[in-house]
Formats: structure tokens, sequence, C-alpha cells
């Protein structure tokens, strides 16, 4: 198999060394917006850099990887999808709902298999998670806290690119919620703070963000996340039920210190962020994707499912902006969930 991969940026180094220890993998296109970029990868992995984007489809290749820009997926998986290659792609498929809406309607078109990067779907936590409440081990869920947290800011002139907190960051956190308990949000009420650094003013996006939402059972949820957590990156669920309560993200690692006098003493290696926190994760969502190419499982992750997950953070930027609660019903695109 012969994988082309557009973008050897940060996540996009990670899936290409990933992708060149497959042994289903014969080979790698890398490209780049930066072809030097692209070139030092190749030779690093003794993989073939092409000059462009043109070449990756001219060249021949039987699967794309997208880790661009976000402001240039959807016409790559368009292009793909045109091409009748298989592709993932890095969340979101676009930063607005036409955009999504179009590139899902290109892949289905096209009969073609689109996976998103949502990497949190082959997490050993959220997995578990998944399953217990699944198996009724909670009993009736009640209540679910979801949060996010970096540790440090993105750089500056990156903000204006990344959709805002909710589009770029608590979309995780909203993917997980359905996936895990299997049920739809049907309301969201959301606020926001830009008390910091003012780069997130200047960039019209906030540096704190919380959400209730309800889901279709009645079961209310709240999901928080901040670019400016000191004590290190933290990412977890909590789930309680009327059985049982179980938590995912909390380990000897986990950056939090209780006040208790008997309680666990502070992590003495925080994590520093996403890519260390979620590694084997992301190893495993190339490999589903290869499996997934071959015939060998479904799509864990399709268009569709990235969209839901969208339309819930394109809620809370309504509700944010116009200070009041805002129904599912009211954003495009709307299904009925896959899981029930």
């Amino acid at each position: 198999m012969r994988i082309g991969v557009i973008g050897t940026g940060r996540i996009g180094t990670i899936h290409a060394n990933t992708l060149s220890r497959n042994r289903e993998v014969g080979s790698l296109i890398l490209t780049d917006a930066d072809p030097a970029r692209a070139q030092e990868l190749a030779n690093r992995l003794g993989e073939t850099a092409a000059p462009g984007v043109d070449e990756i489809f001219r060249w021949g290749v039987d699967a794309v990887v997208i880790t661009t820009a976000t402001a240039a997926h959807a016409e790559l998986i368009g292009r793909a999808a045109r091409s009748g290659l298989p592709v993932f792609c890095e969340k979101p498929i676009a930063l607005d709902l036409p955009g999504t809406l179009q590139a899902i309607a290109e892949v289905e078109t096209a009969g073609t298999i689109l996976q998103m990067g949502f990497q949190r779907r082959f997490d050993t936590g959220y997995t578990g998670a998944r399953e217990a409440v699944r198996s009724g081990r909670l009993g009736r869920l009640h209540t679910v806290r979801a949060l996010t947290s970096d540790q440090a800011p993105p750089p500056p002139a990156w903000l204006p690119l990344s959709g805002g907190l909710y589009r770029d960051t608590l979309i995780h956190d909203f993917d997980m919620l359905r996936w895990v308990t299997g049920h739809e949000v049907v309301d969201v009420f959301a606020a926001g703070s830009d008390a910091g650094p003012p780069m997130f003013r200047e960039a019209g996006d906030v540096d704190t963000g919380a959400a209730l939402l309800t889901l279709d059972d009645g079961t209310l949820a709240t999901a928080t996340a901040t670019r400016m957590n000191g004590a290190g990156y933290d990412v977890r669920m909590e789930l309680a039920g009327e059985r049982d309560q179980i938590v995912v993200g909390l380990d000897d690692r986990t950056p939090i210190a209780s006040t208790e006098p008997t309680g666990p003493p502070a992590a003495d290696k925080p994590w520093s962020g996403f890519l260390e926190r979620f590694g084997p994760a992301y190893e495993a969502e190339l490999a589903a994707f290869v499996e997934v190419v071959l015939g060998q499982r479904a799509n864990p992750c399709d268009g569709r499912e990235a969209l839901q997950a969208l339309r819930i953070a394109e809620a809370c930027e309504v509700s944010r902006r116009e200070r009041r609660p805002v129904a599912l019903i009211e954003i495009p695109g709307g299904v009925e969930s896959a899981y029930r």
C-alpha cells in the first residue's frame, strides 16, 4: 500500500512515522507547503518527498492522510474523493458548516471513505468508559463532567486560524460525550472568558470556556476548557450514575493536587500536552485506517460523526455570542444517533 501524507508539521510527522512502521504500508509520499520540511522528513524515514499536492495524486497512491492547516482540509477531501481515494483527515473537516457539508457530500457522492481523526475513540480510558456505560454498570447515567485544559496557550498567529476554543478544543469532548453515552445533545448553554492574555480578545476568541449540555435522555453534562492551565495538560471525563461513578484520565500524571491530608500527592511528571497524553491513541487510529482501507474493519469515525461534534461546537459559539440557550435543531446537518 502506498499512502500520500499531505502536511508534515507536528502531527503530520507523527503520523508519517507511525505509517512507516506499519507492515501493510509499503511506501509513503510526503508533501508540505514547506517542501524542505517534507524532504527532511522523507530523508529521515527513507520515503519519497513530492514537490506539491498535485504530485501526490499524479504519482499514484492508494490512500491519503491529510494533516495540513484546517483551511485546506475540505478542498483536499473533495479532491481525494473525486480521485476515488480513501482519506484520513485530522479534525475538523472545515471551520464552518457549509464547507463541512460540501466535503461530506463529495465523499458520499463518490462512495469513498473519510475517516476523521478523533483519537480519543482509541484511548483505553475512554473505551473503558464506553464499555462501562453500555454494560449498565453505572445504572441510569445522570451526570457527565468533561474537561480539556492546555498547559500553555498556542502561538498568537495560530488563534485566528483555529476556529476558536469550542471548535478546536472542546470538539473532542463533544465527540466523546456522544460516543461514550450513545446519546445526542439536544441543547446547550455556553459562556466564555477572555480575561487572560490580550491575544485571545484580538483573535475574537476566549481562553476559557464552559458549556452545560442536555442529552436526549435527560442526562446533564458539563464541558469546560482552558488554554491557561499552568499545572499541566489535563483531560478527564467523569460519569456518574445511580449505581456507580467512574473517571477517565485520573492517574499518577494527572496535574491536580488534593488539599485533603490523606489525599494523593501532586504528580511528579504531569502530562505536558496532547501528543504525549494520547500517543498510543494516535498510533491506534492510523492502524485502524489502514485496516479500513484494506476492508478489514468498518470506519470508526466517518464524516457524519465529525459533523455532529461540530454542530455542538457551533451551538456553543452561538450560545456564547448571543448569551442564550441554543437547541441543536437550530444548527443544520442533524441526524439520528448511530449508537442507539
